[in-house]
């Protein structure tokens, strides 16, 4: 009887097992195919982010506080679209900051020492960044020079071209049109700006681009595999030269909003925003290398920066942490990247 017993006994634990061992497989797959979602760090990164700044500061989960994190993030965020384009290519752009700031300067200079109507203003503003872009675009797909070399020569053009065109003066007293995006209106108790939806607006052009057209499916043709996509006929010139173009105008754009947001010309503003753009880009998940990551991702890497830094303010933490911390998530986000494509290969 006992040993009966024991042999029932050892059944049921020989039956239950391999249920315990399916269920544990089962959540380790469901586990994985969470991570596997799309943008999901990054998701998770803000939820982490926003649960640790609640819960040492009232102020953080308010309207008000979201609404201010979306306008820091606006001009960066605006910069970062371009960047993301250029970064799918497998290429980068070290110049948008200094573009941006050029276009900043020329528009306001326009309009105010030039007596030109603001509209006309700012469409030659426009013109004059998608031209640095064109240049770019240019020397990348036909001179077939490193994008890395191109855009840093670029970079010292734009600078040296804004400190001498606006004669290092601050350009003041802006014309109503030019200030246009800092308007806000009501949503419930919050105020949005107009820059904000422009930015979000450009995000989902830029989105549906990407995603649903074939011009979007080209670009990552392109950064995955350029010869491939010459091969099926893609004309990768014209793929890279039309990037570059965009960019630059998606950074005149981005002048016009910190026009906006200040309230000046400033020939020194911009002059970190390059790499806050391609440290957006990195924490959204988009790979240095090429041939992956999205627009979306790139949105939700600006917010992570923004409120980070934002909630540090709130909390009394100096501003060398923000940039610190920063610094170890960008390392980190490059490092994931790096270990998910020795995987994939």
């Amino acid at each position: 009887m006992r040993m009966a017993a024991a042999q029932n006994d050892s059944a049921e634990v020989a039956v239950t097992r391999p249920g315990a061992g399916a269920s544990a497989v089962a959540g380790r797959l469901t586990f994985a195919k969470i991570l596997a979602l799309p943008n999901i760090g990054p998701i998770l990164a803000i939820v982490i982010a926003v649960a640790f700044f609640a819960a040492r500061s009232d102020r953080f989960l308010t309207g008000g506080n979201f609404s201010l994190i979306v306008q820091q993030v606006m001009v960066v965020g605006t910069l970062a679209i371009g960047q993301t384009l250029i970064i799918l290519t497998a290429g980068i752009d070290l110049s948008n900051g200094a573009v941006m700031a050029l276009g900043n300067i020329a528009i306001t200079k326009l309009a105010v020492d030039s007596g030109l109507p603001p509209l006309v203003a700012i469409a030659l503003g426009l013109a004059l960044t998608a031209g640095f872009g064109l240049l770019n675009g240019t020397l990348v797909s036909w001179v077939k020079l490193p994008p890395f070399i191109v855009t840093l020569g670029t970079y010292g053009i734009a600078f040296a071209l804004t400190h001498i065109y606006s004669q290092e003066q601050t350009i003041s007293g802006l014309p109503g049109a030019l200030t246009f995006f800092d308007k806000t209106f009501p949503l419930g108790d919050t105020d949005i700006t107009y820059g904000s939806v422009m930015m979000l607006m450009l995000f989902a052009i830029a989105w549906y681009v990407l995603r649903l057209t074939a011009a979007g499916r080209h670009v990552y043709a392109v950064g995955n595999n350029p010869e491939a996509a010459r091969l099926t006929g893609i004309d990768t010139r014209r793929v890279l030269l039309g990037v570059y173009t965009a960019a630059g105008l998606i950074y005149g754009v981005a002048a016009l909003l910190l026009v906006a947001r200040t309230g000046v010309g400033d020939p020194n503003a911009g002059q970190t925003d390059n790499l806050d753009s391609i440290t957006a880009v990195v924490l959204g998940g988009t790979s240095l290398f090429g041939g992956r990551g999205s627009v979306i991702g790139t949105l939700l890497g600006a917010l992570i920066v923004g409120i980070i830094r934002n909630g540090l303010q709130l909390i009394g933490v100096a501003s060398i942490y923000q940039t610190l911390i920063t610094g170890i998530l960008v390392i980190a986000a490059v490092a994931i990247d790096q270990l998910n494509r020795r995987r994939q290969k």
